[in-house]
């Protein structure tokens, strides 16, 4: 048996280090040993024929829900990242709205000590900013960071108290660990469905505003930009928000920013078609928001692509539209969904590459992932841009089957997912073979 691998004649790309060409990738030992298109330096590896594929970091998402613990009929550290590898991604950070909630030491301790033994690939934690996601008072956040975690959120609620907020923001100064902001006010939001406009007076239910975003978003800035402390705008969704993100960054508020698959593909139109499967919080939008976001991800307003991957069982979604759970289902589809961009050319491949790899890397402080840097863990997503593929839920890994992208035909294809040098996933048209003299 080989102790290296050869990843050979693919496209190589690599936007943190702004390589673009074909070659060979050489992992040995879990890590990127060699890149370059003659001799490798080894003479014992086994091959992986990459021709027609593009090589580049392995995913990294920066945003998904694992529902472990409390809400295992959903989701399990297990089901989520195995169908991540599919999806191609070898980083995953989860949030903390759990049951109970990832609020103290024990909770995180927990996620890690399950994900060293059941995943394929790293999970790293995200702990809540308040106690019980309550959004008032502040958890004990250097107990969470020694116990491992890598930021801090009360996703799928607001901090509701803006002076918890600021406490937060002078801990993220001082110890450069972002917090992720899920941006919604709560009063404009309460019973909300869908996005307010013509389709919800079409449908007859009610609204959720953008300034419910916005007033958020708004609010946040101003306290990123009085301490000094990162913030990580979620899931964007407006116009709205992105021009005070932009003006923000223009100002040097130390401020990022999210996108997720379905906010650029989809419309609050999608809705008519797919019912609850279609139901998001925050929710699909108008075409000139997905169009401003688009333009805000090639400019760099948005600075990475995450999934929000939000698994659900079928009676979450199979019921009266008003008492659907909020989610899409991400992970396997986000490839296939974003290459549409790509082959339309109204994306770029290295700024997708980027925003799903070198970006949420750079957010975290960790520089040796999102790269295939010699040295550098080797982490490595394998695709195919054109290879067409129909979306089946009943065959995804992750016990979320709900997606409104049932179906479908895209284009775009992860072929491999390899985590420290060992394939986590494999296409079934894809093998390994032992090199012959």
């Amino acid at each position: 048996m080989a102790d290296a691998l050869l990843i050979r004649g693919g496209r190589i790309i690599d936007p943190g280090q702004g390589i673009d060409k074909p070659g060979d990738l050489l992992i040995k030992e879990g890590k990127i040993a060699w890149l370059g298109d003659g001799t490798p330096p080894e003479e014992d590896y086994a091959v992986l024929n990459a021709e027609g594929l593009i090589v580049c970091p392995g995913f990294i998402d920066l945003h998904c829900h694992l529902r472990q613990p409390g809400g295992e009929e959903k989701e399990t550290i297990a089901t989520g990242t195995r169908a991540a590898a599919r999806g191609g991604f070898t980083t995953v950070c989860c949030m903390p709205n759990t049951s109970p909630p990832l609020d103290n030491e024990s909770m995180i301790s927990y996620v890690k000590t399950v994900a060293a033994n059941e995943s394929p690939i790293r999970v790293l934690p995200i702990g809540c900013v308040t106690l019980g996601r309550q959004g008032e008072e502040l958890v004990d956040m250097s107990e969470l960071e020694m116990a491992g975690a890598i930021a801090y959120s009360d996703d799928g609620s607001p901090v509701v108290s803006p002076e918890a907020m600021r406490q937060a923001l002078e801990y993220s100064r001082d110890f450069h660990r972002p917090i992720i902001d899920h941006c919604e006010n709560l009063f404009l939001t309460q019973g909300g469905q869908i996005n307010e406009g013509v389709v919800s007076l079409e449908l007859g239910l009610r609204g959720i505003p953008d300034t419910a975003e916005e007033l958020i978003v708004q609010r946040d800035l101003d306290l990123a930009r009085e301490t000094g402390g990162h913030i990580h705008i979620a899931h964007v969704s407006t116009e709205g928000s992105l021009e005070l993100i932009r003006t923000a960054k223009e100002e040097g508020v130390p401020v990022t920013a999210e996108v997720t698959p379905h906010h650029l593909t989809l419309t609050e139109e999608a809705v008519l078609k797919y019912k609850t499967y279609a139901k998001v919080n925050p929710p699909l939008r108008t075409k000139r928001d997905t169009i401003a976001l688009l333009r805000a991800l090639n400019d760099g307003v948005i600075d990475i692509i995450a999934t929000d991957h939000a698994p659900h069982t079928a009676a979450d979604k199979d019921c009266k539209f008003t008492q659907a759970a909020f989610g899409i289902s991400g992970f396997e589809t986000a490839l296939g969904s974003l290459a549409g961009l790509i082959l339309n050319s109204e994306l770029s491949l290295d700024t997708l590459i980027a925003a799903l790899t070198i970006g949420p890397a750079r957010i975290l402080g960790y520089e040796k992932l999102g790269t295939l840097e010699i040295g550098a863990p080797a982490d490595v997503t394998i695709f195919d841009l054109h290879k067409e593929w129909v979306v089946d839920a009943a065959q995804f890994v992750s016990k979320g089957k709900n997606t409104p992208l049932d179906g479908q035909t895209l284009k775009g294809k992860v072929m491999a997912t390899i985590y420290t040098g060992n394939p986590v996933y494999m296409d079934e048209t894809l093998q390994i073979e032992t090199r012959t003299e």
